[in-house]
């Protein structure tokens, strides 16, 4: 991967600071990336999203699942194996790994859950009402200040002429 360099848009932008450096700190989480556990990203809805990682061979102890400033932690760690079997060929992986996320403005942790060797974590974006947008009622008329404005001014015109 080709590492981008955003300094120079820094001297013609203003506030897209925080874009950058999630963008840059994605591209720094991505070069130590091995690919393992495989993993989907997808939207479910409008402002629903499921990450969904292959763990096959881990049980729910051995599974973390953190939000710490606003970024999403998911590891997992193997418990050591007792040496009872000789192994001819080990094709189930069975290293421990470490995945983060960073989480967009308002996105939050739903649920998580470990079914069939799939762990599914669902999230949400819940905007504040405060934020969302909303419909401004237009009312027919003039405002009664305006009208008693224009009013006192056209009575003030006659009277001087």
């Amino acid at each position: 991967m080709v590492g981008f360099d955003f300094s120079p848009y820094y001297r013609t932008t203003v506030g897209f600071d925080r874009m950058a450096r999630a963008l840059e700190n994605a591209a720094a989480m991505r070069k130590g990336d091995d690919g393992f556990p495989p993993y989907d990203v997808e939207t479910v809805g409008e402002d629903h999203y499921r990450l969904t990682f292959a763990v096959a061979g881990f049980t729910e102890e051995e599974l973390f699942i953190e939000v710490r400033d606003d970024t999403l932690y998911v590891a997992g760690k193997h418990k050591p194996e007792e040496a009872e079997s000789e192994y001819l060929y080990r094709g189930i992986a069975g290293q421990s790994f470490s995945k983060q996320f960073r989480l967009a403005d308002y996105v939050e942790v739903e649920s998580a859950r470990l079914e069939n060797g799939l762990l599914t974590i669902d999230l949400v974006r819940e905007i504040p009402e405060a934020m969302k947008p909303r419909k401004i009622e237009i009312k027919g008329g003039t405002p009664k200040a305006i009208k008693s404005k224009v009013k006192s001014l056209l009575k003030s015109d006659k009277d001087a002429a």
